[in-house]
């Protein structure tokens, strides 16, 4: 509006200014409302990682990296070994270990050419490895026909039942297409590949595909076993990601006990399958996040809960990142709490027991208090509730603020679910690769392979060796081999 206009509005008397005034107010009311939705909409559309539960492969990775004084980027160090760390040294093959020696010794003197004498002292040595030039062998049962006068019938001797289920691949090439298939994450294409190019034979990927029926078969009991023990467990661990099946989405689940770990896929992502996995019956004490399936299965079956506190920092940053200057300082007033909690965690090794079970009750306290004191808050000309953000986080503590500190009370549950997201990881990896499954036996034999790989990796043994004893013994219809750690 120029000077003349506003002077023109000023001679037309009060109606009209008064009028003139009243929509402009209205108007800025309007969009200043228009703003601030703006504003939290902006925030939501920024959650990445670190400020929400959202995974990290969903940031924004073109965003240009942070660079410290001397222009370096965060975090950067140089390439190789750090100084400090420990250097690792392959230990040398054992006598017994040796195919094959090749003996190095002079005959004369390399300087003078005088005569030379052995010495009684080690001699320096250089071990290698190699492939044999045909790493597998070829074998062939023949049974032979003969013929009985009194039957008047050709008979042959039967085979003996594990040269039956074995089929072409015995046990060891059997595991290692296994092994290829879901700790390496080759696909069968791959598989094939090497196959073909380095053992010198062809397959199909048809038939690759029933090999690894054949272990998933083996892995039937080990796996039922563990899943059988989960409901009986003290503290679990779970986390879910996605799955596709003939892009049919599913859910891969994740159950971490203290010495195994067991994956399942299903198409609900509710508290269906912890009812499903745990029963009803569940006694001990489940560390996940805050998803909304756990809380139900909470609610109905009043299990006791250890919500990670990872996410719970995330969800309070966010709040941090609103427009609104009382809900920031909320969200500070709370992270500087859990930043004084994690302080005392830090110091456990330098404290007695009971001090730092005290310490750990204080400071839960502390958290409890910042988070239901002071909650910014009011309601806006037609009563709705404007600073929602900071009274949900209020109301979440108000409903389940002691399910986030049970891990002060009870031994080998902690504050966080890293456990069970570390566990999931390489399954996320294998989706990406192998792009699901296609079936339910392919989904029976992935839930069966990546629970002992994970379950071999924590206990210590060999994914590989574990699956070759599961194979000779579905060969050869004996007991199978167990997941669960021998505590004798």
């Amino acid at each position: 509006m120029t000077k003349d206009e506003s002077l023109a509005l000023y001679n037309a008397g009060p109606k009209v200014l008064v009028k003139i005034l009243c929509d402009l107010s209205r108007t800025i009311e309007s969009q200043q409302m228009q703003i601030k939705a703006l504003e939290i909409k902006i925030a939501k559309l920024s959650k990445n990682s670190s400020n929400s539960s959202k995974r990290p492969s969903s940031d924004d990775i073109t965003k240009p990296k942070i660079k410290n004084q001397k222009g370096q980027k965060n975090g950067a160090r140089k390439i190789g070994g750090q100084p400090g760390h420990e250097r690792h040294d392959r230990p040398p093959f054992t006598d017994s270990e040796i195919d094959k020696t090749h003996p190095y010794i002079l005959t004369a003197c390399p300087v003078c050419n005088g005569e030379v004498s052995m010495l009684d002292t080690p001699p320096r040595i250089i071990q290698q490895m190699e492939l044999v030039e045909v790493p597998i062998i070829k074998e062939e049962h023949r049974s032979y026909p003969v013929w009985c006068d009194k039957c008047q019938k050709i008979h042959y001797m039967p085979f003996p039942v594990n040269v039956v289920k074995e089929g072409l691949f015995k046990e060891r090439l059997t595991a290692m297409v296994a092994y290829m298939k879901n700790v390496c994450h080759a696909s069968f294409s791959t598989i094939r590949k090497f196959i073909r190019d380095v053992l010198g034979e062809k397959v199909s990927r048809g038939y690759l595909r029933k090999v690894i029926e054949k272990v998933s078969q083996s892995l039937e009991s080990p796996y039922s076993e563990l899943l059988n023990r989960l409901p009986f467990e003290e503290r679990v661990n779970v986390d879910e990601t996605g799955h596709k099946e003939n892009k049919v989405k599913f859910w891969t689940w994740v159950f971490k006990a203290e010495m195994y770990v067991l994956f399942k896929i299903d198409k609900s992502r509710g508290s269906k399958v912890l009812i499903d996995v745990l029963g009803k019956e569940f006694d001990g004490v489940l560390g996940c996040d805050y998803f909304s399936a756990y809380r139900k299965y909470m609610k109905d079956f009043n299990v006791t809960m250890q919500f990670c506190i990872a996410h719970l920092i995330r969800d309070i940053r966010f709040l941090t990142t609103l427009p609104d200057e009382q809900t920031k300082a909320y969200g500070e007033r709370l992270l500087d709490e859990i930043r004084n909690m994690f302080k005392v965690i830090h110091e456990r090794d330098n404290m007695v027991q009971e001090d730092f079970t005290n310490a750990l009750e204080k400071a839960k306290e502390r958290i409890i208090t910042a988070a239901l004191q002071n909650v910014p808050g009011q309601l806006n000309k037609d009563g709705k509730e404007e600073k929602r953000e900071a009274k949900n986080m209020a109301n979440r503590f108000r409903k389940h603020g002691k399910a986030y500190f049970e891990f002060i009370t009870t031994p080998g549950i902690g504050p966080t679910n890293n456990v069970a997201e570390q566990a999931i990881r390489f399954v996320v990896i294998d989706r990406l690769i192998t792009q699901g499954t296609r079936s339910i036996k392919g989904r029976k034999s992935s839930e069966r392979l990546w629970t002992v790989i994970a379950t071999c990796a924590l206990q210590g043994r060999s994914a590989f060796n574990f699956i070759l004893q599961a194979i000779q013994a579905y060969f050869n219809n004996d007991p199978a081999p167990s997941l669960v750690p021998d505590t004798s």
